[in-house]
């Protein structure tokens, strides 16, 4: 590197150091690659190359990540086994892994938790998303299925995604991209390292994004769903000696943009089309009297340091993550048939601080026949959540404001730990546990904020409520597991593990002893048989996992017409399922890769009264999903092209656990494609993509209203296409 170029590098991280303050965050080094071309991954908190890792883990590495255009959570769902992402609004993504996840009743109230557990850089992201993928310059994604608690700090029953970025090092490097694409698309991201000196290095980067709205609103004149998000993100890396290692890390993102109205599918056949006048059938379409808006802010700052002992690795991982979020959305809405066509407005704010502490003993023993890992963690949260829902019906009986404050304090602590012992050369036992205790405390009220007659749903009485509630709950979840290293190319393993899901509070409920009224945690027992393989010289990777869950004490969200959200521990399901993941290579520059899941996922029992729904499927669980991907890359003279064409496919599922047409979520397909030109060493590159070539409708969740026969949908993303250049010194 010249002088004049480190120079800007210098400038460029201290420009990117004032919108990030100096923080931390943990991510365990390891390259993203090693010789042979495999992923390094640390699924198991220590490196492995991903075919040695008895667990059924999906990577993607930092050039599959660029080749594959990935650039959101739902990008990595889509190309995942097993995994599916639906949202109700463009921030707060609703996973679902192997048929276990929340629904947003449960996961987005003020005393809810996810399913599906999100980490970045080990710290985890309960709340408020994820920062913006491209600034994080990550080495890798991981998703793990199946329960995961032994190894990592929070509990996640159905399984987890894992962010890994890349660490300060003693390479300067910097890398700049632009990006220009349809619905005025545009993109900057630029990163850096700089050694400071031989023992302290610098890295940061800075990402704007921002695109017009794929709706249009007729009543106000503008785009909604738009896009308008900028992040901010340092690293600092000390090495005072040899054997410590000590990262500090900040992130901070500003969104700031319009909200999603639904489009409002209404049944003309009813009551005379009155609910539909004025209502444009355009999906992309939409009639709100209202844009709305979603604000959030959300900060990270952590420190990670790894201390090397005689006997092992300690590792201190203490993290602060902080979101504030506001919103408006209108759900039912069109002003040119008032009093006749009803209102509906969601509003609110959230305030999201978390402060966590892990402390973790890696070790080996007997001449490395031991290997293992012990830890505590410590979990604080508190949630400060305002929920409003403003009604207009087409009698006053139900119409006016409710508003909801909600303030929940959680805390959670841990015991965890997993040992692998090589019983006899390639045999490997493993033996994992984790104890438990958590408590969730909070004030829940509701009112009515207007002076009309009407009572607002779910509001269930004039007077209102202001309560408090507490709970305590506690778990033992251990792992069992055996693998088997027949030869250099192939591992068999097995396991049983036991998975938890804290318990919590509904938070929009219509009277006091709803929402004073705890709901219980879930459990679930899995079951697992799995082979990775490779074949042929290593040209043909084949891995396939065969699954048994036993799922119970299921937290039910139950939507009530004209009443509330309700959610209550009634249900059990079994789920069995299959999936599979080729990698193909069979000449030099052409890949063929590709994943199949079959699900079988049906409650066992569901307990609520007048609610027929034992048998039915589980929501957002597709029966069939696959996808296949190839790309080729060829020298044109000093120059390097390369062609990546990705198809999936999933096949029907449901919202909700109902199981009704209204609430489908219909099979869908989706093609993305990425054609690049790089030069020598890869320096610069030029590449134009497309998303959703297909242009398909998907919707990415439904409320139906039964009482109106209305359906009110948000979409994922239309057709978008676009250029990329970037350059790196």
């Amino acid at each position: 590197m010249s002088e004049y170029q480190k120079r800007a590098s210098i400038l460029f991280l201290a420009g990117a150091a004032t919108l990030a303050i100096p923080g931390a965050a943990m991510a365990q080094e390891a390259p993203a690659e090693d010789t042979s071309g495999d992923i390094i991954v640390t699924a198991q908190r220590q490196e492995q190359k991903l075919q040695d890792v008895p667990v059924s883990v999906t990577a993607f590495g930092s050039e599959q990540l660029r080749d594959n255009n990935i650039e959101t959570v739902a990008d990595i769902a889509t190309r995942t086994p097993g995994l599916s992402a639906s949202a109700v609004d463009p921030i707060n993504t609703n996973f679902a892994m192997r048929g276990i996840g929340s629904a947003p009743g449960i996961s987005q109230n003020a005393g809810g938790d996810p399913s599906v557990v999100v980490f970045v850089d080990g710290v985890y992201a309960g709340r408020g998303g994820t920062p913006d993928l491209d600034v994080l310059d990550l080495e890798r994604v991981e998703v793990l299925r199946g329960p995961q608690g032994t190894l990592f700090g929070k509990n996640a029953i159905g399984g987890l995604v894992q962010f890994v970025s890349r660490k300060p090092s003693a390479d300067d490097s910097f890398y700049f991209e632009g990006t220009y694409g349809n619905y005025d698309r545009m993109g900057v991201i630029a990163r850096g390292n700089l050694a400071l000196t031989d023992k302290v290095y610098l890295s940061a980067g800075i990402s704007h994004k921002q695109r017009d709205g794929f709706e249009f609103n007729e009543t106000t004149g503008n785009d909604v769903n738009d896009l308008n998000l900028t992040t901010g993100r340092v690293a600092l890396r000390f090495l005072p000696t040899d054997t410590l290692d000590i990262t500090l890390r900040a992130d901070i993102s500003r969104q700031d943009q319009k909200g999603n109205p639904r489009h409002n599918n209404c049944d003309a056949s009813f009551d005379g089309g009155i609910h539909c006048v004025g209502i444009n059938p355009d999906p992309r379409v939409v009639n709100a009297y209202t844009d709305g808006f979603i604000k959030r802010t959300l900060q990270a700052y952590s420190a990670e340091v790894n201390l090397e002992l005689p006997f092992g690795t300690l590792t201190s991982l203490t993290a602060l993550r902080k979101v504030d979020f506001e919103f408006e959305t209108a759900f039912f809405s069109n002003p040119v048939n008032p009093p006749n066509q009803i209102e509906s407005t969601s509003f609110g704010e959230e305030d999201n601080s978390q402060f966590s502490q892990e402390l973790r003993l890696a070790f080996e023993g007997f001449d490395g026949r031991l290997n293992g890992q012990a830890g505590v963690y410590y979990l604080k949260e508190t949630n400060d959540r305002i929920e409003g829902q403003i009604q207009q019906f087409p009698t006053p009986a139900g119409s006016g404001i409710g508003i909801f404050p909600q303030s929940v304090n959680a805390r959670s602590v841990a015991v965890f730990g997993q040992v692998d012992y090589e019983i006899v050369p390639s045999l490997t036992a493993t033996i994992g546990a984790r104890m438990t205790w958590e408590r969730k405390s909070g004030r829940f009220a509701g009112y009515k904020g207007d002076d009309g007659p009407g009572l607002p749903p779910p509001l269930g009485s004039l007077d209102g409520y202001d309560v408090t509630g507490a709970k305590k709950w506690k778990a033992f979840t251990p792992r069992f597991a055996l693998n088997w290293k027949a030869n250099d190319d192939v591992l068999l393993y097995a396991s049983v593990a036991r998975g938890y899901k804290s318990g919590g509070f509904q938070g929009l409920s219509g009277t006091a002893l709803g929402a004073s009224t705890p709901y219980d945690p879930e459990f679930a027992w899995s079951y697992e048989v799995g082979a990775k393989t490779e074949w042929f010289d290593r040209k043909l990777r084949l891995n396939a996992a065969l699954f048994k869950t036993d799922y119970s004490d299921l937290q039910v969200s139950q939507l009530v017409p004209l009443c509330c959200v309700v959610v209550s521990n009634a249900a059990k399901a079994k789920i069995k399922g299959a999936e599979v993941e080729v990698v193909v290579r069979p000449v030099g520059g052409l890949q063929i890769d590709g994943s199949y899941a079959y699900l079988d996922a049906k409650f066992s029992e569901y307990s609520i009264p007048g609610q027929a729904y034992t048998g039915n499927r589980l929501p957002r669980s597709p029966k069939h999903k696959f996808n296949v991907g190839g790309q080729y890359e060829t020298p044109v003279g000093d120059l390097s092209a390369k062609l990546r064409v990705d198809y999936s496919w999933v096949g029907d599922a449901y919202f909700e656990a109902s199981n009704i047409p209204q609430q489908l979520w219909p099979s869908h397909d989706n093609l993305d494609a990425r054609l690049s030109i790089s030069g020598p060493d890869e320096q610069w590159e030029l590449s134009l993509w497309g998303k959703n070539l297909t242009n398909e409708l998907v919707p990415t969740y439904v409320t139906y209203f039964g009482p109106y026969r209305q359906i009110l949908t948000p979409y994922a993303p239309p057709r978008t296409y676009g250029v990329t250049v970037a350059f790196k010194i």
